[in-house]
């Protein structure tokens, strides 16, 4: 009866001794799990990542050759295709041509300038020697007129002096005409009376031609100084026109300074010529590998159009998104191991690079807004550059795509 009783309590015992030992090795598993994870950040959404070049033409045209195939590796240099060159070529070749009108065109402007200048400085020398000289013959008919009308008041002086002289002898000859008659005079008298009369006559038609003589002088110097005044107003009106000689300089010499912007004009169209025919031959920028090949020759292509791509394998690095939770001892610097499932988790050694300046949600195409009211809090992930140390992959196997795990050590 004793031992029925015992049994059961040596089975309690044992449970507990059993739950005991599972809960010590949770125990030791956590806390070996614990100490071996701390100090380190991981995760599985990470991948490779190199810089994808798009390959496109920069003109329009048929394509002649691509001499390269789909995952082939090519060097910096490399010709990846060629465009029909023949509607470039004679672009240039016209390019060529308006250059040199241009510059002819230019040199003949920049000749006029000092034509213009010297003869400008001429024309103003000779104008202002003719104004001076007309003005000169001005003042000389000037005089003359005066001098004119000088003899013509001194004629007409004379005519009413002599006309005088000619009345008196008139009268005296008739008052002796009648003292003749009755003998009170001589005959003698009488007659040097009629002569000095004639005389006086003839005195008086003396005067009056030389006042006609006279007023033709005064008529011939105004109408000289008339031709004066005019020959004075052209070589003012000359003078006028030498004076805008600077203007006509100025207007020369802005004819000199567009004929030379025509021609730096057309270097310039000479020069896009010359790169649009380099653009013919489009080579590779940099060492790597072509895919996507899209172009055949025959094809017409337009300028900006993609027609392969190259993976620069030669410098890869891991980008890895962790959980904004796990960034908190992460620091750029820190050593990093990568396993790559593609090659059985081969680990390849790191640094952490950098740290994205945001999240990778705010660079998606539509981020999420959160100022709608139905918010639900979901951890973000945050894009984190991880570089491989030199040498790690001397065979370029790592390829823009796969899949890898870093692991970051924090500590």
């Amino acid at each position: 009866m004793a031992d029925a009783i015992e049994k059961p309590s040596f089975t309690s015992s044992g449970r507990f001794r059993a739950i005991v030992g599972v809960v010590l090795v949770l125990i030791i598993a956590g806390a070996a799990w614990w100490w071996m994870s701390r100090g380190k950040e991981s995760t599985d959404d990470a991948q490779v990542d190199a810089h994808v070049t798009q390959i496109s033409a920069r003109v329009g045209g048929t394509v002649l050759r691509v001499p390269v195939n789909d995952n082939q590796v090519v060097e910096a240099g490399t010709v990846l295709l060629e465009v029909d060159p023949r509607d470039y070529q004679i672009a240039l070749d016209k390019a060529k041509a308006e250059l040199a009108d241009a510059e002819a065109a230019a040199i003949a402007a920049q000749s006029n300038v000092p034509i213009t200048s010297t003869s400008t400085e001429s024309g103003v020398s000779t104008a202002q020697s003719a104004l001076e000289q007309a003005r000169s013959a001005i003042e000389s008919a000037s005089k003359e007129v005066e001098a004119a009308n000088a003899r013509l008041k001194a004629a007409q002086s004379r005519l009413r002096e002599v006309e005088a002289n000619a009345t008196r002898a008139r009268r005296d000859v008739e008052r002796l005409k009648g003292l003749l008659a009755k003998d009170e005079v001589s005959q003698q008298q009488y007659d040097a009376a009629v002569a000095a009369a004639d005389a006086q006559t003839a005195a008086t038609d003396t005067a009056r031609a030389q006042i006609a003589e006279a007023e033709a002088a005064v008529r011939a110097a105004e109408s000289r100084r008339t031709q004066v005044q005019a020959g004075e107003s052209s070589a003012r009106a000359a003078l006028r026109n030498a004076q805008t000689g600077p203007e006509q300089v100025t207007a020369t010499r802005a004819r000199a300074s567009s004929a030379q912007a025509r021609v730096e004009q057309a270097k310039a169209i000479l020069a896009q010529a010359e790169l649009n025919l380099q653009y013919t031959v489009v080579k590779a920028p940099a060492r790597g590998v072509v895919s996507r090949k899209t172009v055949n020759p025959g094809q017409v292509l337009q300028p900006g159009q993609p027609v392969m791509a190259l993976v620069q394998t030669d410098e890869v690095w891991i980008t890895a998104n962790f959980k904004e939770t796990q960034l908190t001892a992460m620091r750029p610097g820190q050593r990093v191991s990568v396993e790559v499932d593609a090659y059985g988790g081969r680990t390849f050694e790191g640094k952490v690079d950098s740290i994205a300046a945001a999240t990778g949600a705010r660079f998606s195409l539509l981020p999420p807004e959160n100022a709608t009211g139905n918010f639900v809090k979901v951890v973000q992930r945050v894009p984190v550059k991880i570089v491989l140390d030199s040498g790690q992959d001397p065979e370029h196997l790592l390829r823009p795509g796969m899949s890898v795990t870093p692991t970051v050590y924090t500590k």
